[in-house]
């Protein structure tokens, strides 16, 4: 694992490898709860990132370390809202392979999407964990990069 870390932007060949991660990112949240949480599917995941990319409205920063495989992903799109002072970044996804945890990689990643963001004008990023033990390291991590509390659960409504 020698080398340095590079964060670049996605584009639609990195589709496929994407979404494998995604796919190990859900596998890992159900495995953590104990509940299938999320209806997967591979291809049906790849070509709907190729989607939300052409539609340039979805952002994915992907890290690489000394090969064409990525090693991690950042999600983002922008966000509307009065109580946020207007435009803001919202963080999907953020997913590093275990064997690249704890040597930066999120750092990087969520380094990346707040330049990112600057740039566009965004007044922040918001992200959602879950307020569950299993998921305490990762709000420690988001707090270590400047990420505050700022109460609420995330609740879905399926359509």
């Amino acid at each position: 694992m020698s080398g340095d870390i590079i964060i670049e932007r996605a584009n639609i060949g990195d589709s496929f490898e994407v979404a494998v991660m995604v796919g190990e990112l859900l596998t890992e949240i159900s495995d953590a709860i104990g509940v299938k949480a999320f209806n997967f599917e591979l291809d049906n995941t790849a070509v709907r990132l190729r989607d939300f990319l052409k539609r340039d409205k979805y952002f994915v920063f992907v890290a690489r370390q000394g090969s064409i495989k990525p090693i991690g992903f950042i999600t983002l799109y922008e966000s509307y809202a009065l109580y946020a002072e207007g435009i803001f970044g919202t963080l999907p996804e953020l997913y590093v392979r275990p064997a690249y945890r704890s040597k930066n990689v999120g750092k990087q990643l969520i380094s990346r999407a707040k330049t990112f963001g600057e740039s566009g004008g965004w007044k922040r990023l918001e992200v959602t964990t879950p307020s569950l033990p299993q998921f305490s390291r990762t709000l420690i991590f988001y707090e270590r990069e400047g990420f505050a509390v700022t109460g609420g659960r995330k609740l879905k409504l399926v359509l």
